[in-house]
Parts: structure tokens; C-alpha cells; sequence
């Protein structure tokens, strides 16, 4: 009687499928199946585009196109390197990846402890709007934002062509607030009461307590900072006109003119090289940060 009140677990396959051979070759053939077409789907784009920089210029155009190159051309990515200037583009992409990650942190950081352990008036409010701001299609807000980094408010500078027209609008990140603020919940809230019982003050609590025990989810508000600033195509094409200051993306757009087609693909797999690195060694810290804040205990 206790075997059968016990609780079972539901899955999509009962175990007595799985327990014939006939349902196992099935579901194996099915998984493989699965696999097979969701990692080509994803690898795919990332196969052509490398074997498209190792083909000739005629080859890359051709109709029907081909799957290996015929003659691979390894020197096309030193081309690339050298002719789009890949160097000093790299260097300007890590200049505003980084300046907008420290913004980020400061101010989300900031913004998240106080929503979280200070509760100030009207706190929840204040989590509410910036999360509406996540119903917003980016698209929207481009025009605001442009006409603000034209004119700054109070001050009336121009920020156009400057670092401050990209780090910025990135500052008030209401996802990455929203994560921080539901890691630090689940710091329980004794340690608060301990520190100030020492006479730590709010700003030397987060510095001594919050942030060592805050670096899982600050791992993954870091990664996702550079990783955003590193795809973004359409702000920075409308905020930095100089070529030369560009980040890599747009860099590689501007500089492309009279640029054959396979150094160019080149140079795309040459950008898309560090945001892939990121993602492969810190895949793992990107997960248990996202899920260190789910549950209390």
C-alpha cells in the first residue's frame, strides 16, 4: 500500500516504455534526432561563415553555393586583419564594452541594494517602472535617446560622437537590476542587523558583506554588459560617425567599401570569435548565477 500512495514522478516517456527495447530505440532514435537538427540549426551559421572566409571571392558568390571551399585561403583572415583595421576596431568594441560594464555595475548595483535592503519609499513602485521599461521595444526608444545624447538635459551638451552617447543609455539596465535585486533578497537579512550592530554603515555593508557574496550573479551581469555592447549595431552607427572610433561591428560595416565579400565574411568570424569564448567558458557560471537567487534558505 505505501509503494503505491507513494508520489511518482510524470515524464513524457513512462519508464515502462523505456523498459522495452523496442521503446528504447525509439526514444534513442528520436533524441538523436532532436540533437542533430538543433545543433546544426546553431552551428550552421557559424560553419558557413568561417568556411567563407577560406574561399576565393568568386566562390563565395557562386550559385549554388558550396559547402567546402575548393582551395582554402587561410591568408583571406590576415587580410582582413590587416586591411579593416580589426586591431584598433577590437580595441575600440573592449574600450565601450568595459566602460559600460563599470557604469553598470555601479549604478545597477547601487540601485538593486537599495531597492532590495534599504526599501525606501515607494520602493516597489520604483522595481515596477523599471520593469515596465522590459515591455518596451528597444526600436521605441531610439528616438528619445538620440535627441537626449544630442542635447543633454540641464547641461545641453552634445554627446554625439563621444564614448558617453554609448555608455549611457546602457547605465539603467532594468533586466540586470531586476537580477541583482533577486539575489540580494536572498541574503538573509541577519547579517545586515549583524553588521550594523558592528557599526558598518549601508555602503560599507554592501562593499564588506553583499558584493564577496554577490560574484555569481555579478559574473553574469558582467557577461551579459559586454556581450550587449558587442552586438549592437544601430546605436552606435547613429552616435559615432568617425570610422576610426567605431566598435567592431559597425567598424567592419564603414570600412567595407570595395572590400571583396570573403574578407569581409572573414572578418565577421574574426569579430564573433570573443562573444563565442565568452559564452563557452562562462556558459556554466551564466546558469548557476541566473538560478544562485531563486530560492531562499
Amino acid at each position: 500500500m505505501a509503494a503505491l500512495s507513494s508520489p511518482q514522478n510524470r515524464t513524457l516517456i513512462s519508464s515502462a516504455t523505456l523498459s522495452r527495447r523496442k521503446g528504447r530505440i525509439v526514444y534513442r532514435i528520436v533524441l538523436t534526432v532532436v540533437l542533430v537538427v538543433f545543433t546544426l540549426v546553431f552551428i550552421g551559421p557559424l560553419y558557413w561563415m568561417v568556411t567563407g572566409g577560406l574561399k576565393s571571392a568568386s566562390e563565395v558568390v557562386a550559385n549554388p553555393p558550396s559547402y567546402f571551399p575548393k582551395h582554402p585561403k587561410p591568408g583571406t583572415y590576415h587580410t582582413a586583419w590587416t586591411q579593416l583595421k580589426l586591431a584598433r576596431l577590437l580595441f575600440n568594441t573592449l574600450y565601450y564594452a568595459f566602460g559600460a560594464l563599470l557604469f553598470q555595475l555601479v549604478f545597477d548595483v547601487a540601485a538593486a541594494y537599495a531597492v532590495s535592503k534599504l526599501r525606501p519609499v515607494f520602493g516597489n513602485v520604483i522595481l515596477a517602472g523599471m520593469l515596465a521599461t522590459l515591455m518596451i521595444p528597444s526600436a521605441v526608444l531610439i528616438v528619445p535617446q538620440y535627441v537626449t545624447v544630442l542635447d543633454l538635459p540641464l547641461l545641453h551638451f552634445n554627446l554625439i560622437g563621444t564614448p558617453w552617447a554609448i555608455w549611457l543609455p546602457t547605465v539603467a539596465n532594468g533586466f540586470n537590476i531586476f537580477l541583482l535585486k533577486r539575489f540580494f533578497d536572498s541574503i538573509p537579512n541577519d547579517l545586515m542587523h549583524a553588521a550594523s550592530i558592528d557599526g558598518a554603515g549601508p555602503l560599507r555593508t554592501l562593499w564588506s558583506i553583499i558584493l564577496p557574496m554577490s560574484r555569481p550573479i555579478l559574473g553574469v551581469v558582467s557577461i551579459f554588459a559586454v556581450v550587449n555592447v558587442w552586438k549592437d549595431f544601430l546605436w552606435p552607427m547613429l552616435v559615432e560617425p568617425d570610422p576610426d572610433k567605431q566598435p567592431i561591428n559597425l567598424g567592419i560595416n564603414s570600412l567595407s567599401q570595395g572590400v571583396p565579400e570573403n574578407v569581409i565574411i572573414a572578418a565577421l568570424a574574426i569579430s564573433a570569435v570573443p562573444t563565442l569564448l565568452i559564452f563557452l567558458l562562462f556558459q556554466r557560471n551564466i546558469m548557476s548565477g541566473l538560478t544562485a537567487g531563486s530560492l531562499k534558505g
